[in-house]
């Protein structure tokens, strides 16, 4: 008699494999190439774009989300620890996007509740893609935390990393998407 596997046992007696999670964001500023739009790039540190944050949608967030995170990372950044160029929490687990420019400081655009955290730059806000001329593309790995608490104790002065701590005990669920951009 031939072994066969839980799995394959199951799935022939009519057992259906439960569905794997859809959750996933992406922007709808970017296109087919992965590149992040000059719109979307910084114009500070000798780059000329227009430093507009990107817009963002998600779906399928987990059902037991109490609030959302969003990050936005450059790991390739020749700083021995990465960039965080954008950090929101406290965003109400019904939103499915952010639109462009959302990132503006003073969170204006954002949900009520929301608090943008501080990027590498210094302050409460959007900061675009400006890697050093020259270097290889970067990567900006955009991260979005299905969080099983309503409120983190966050502010507009606390550092992405500090941010990363408490996302770190307080997440049920995250995707990411991975865009590029060179100069």
């Amino acid at each position: 008699m031939k072994a066969i596997g839980l799995c394959t046992f199951l799935l022939a007696a009519g057992f259906a494999a439960p569905p794997a999670s859809a959750f996933e964001i992406s922007s709808p500023g970017v296109g087919s190439d992965n590149t992040i739009p000059m719109k979307n790039v910084a114009n500070v540190f000798g780059c000329s774009g227009s430093g507009v944050s990107l817009p963002l949608v998600w779906k399928d967030v987990p059902k037991d989300a109490k609030s959302l995170a969003i990050s936005i990372y450059d790991p390739d950044a020749p700083t021995g620890s990465g960039f965080w160029h954008w950090v929101i929490v406290n965003l109400p687990p019904g939103t499915t996007s952010l639109p462009d420019g959302a990132g503006e400081v003073g969170n204006a655009k954002l949900p009520a509740g929301a608090v943008q955290a501080r990027n590498d730059a210094g302050f409460a806000g959007y900061l675009g893609p400006c890697p050093p001329q020259g270097d290889p593309p970067h990567h900006y790995v955009i991260t979005i935390f299905a969080v099983n608490k309503d409120k983190l104790d966050i502010d507009a002065n606390t550092s992405g990393a500090v941010v990363g701590f408490n996302l770190h005990f307080t997440t049920i669920a995250k995707a990411s998407v991975t865009y590029t951009y060179g100069r």
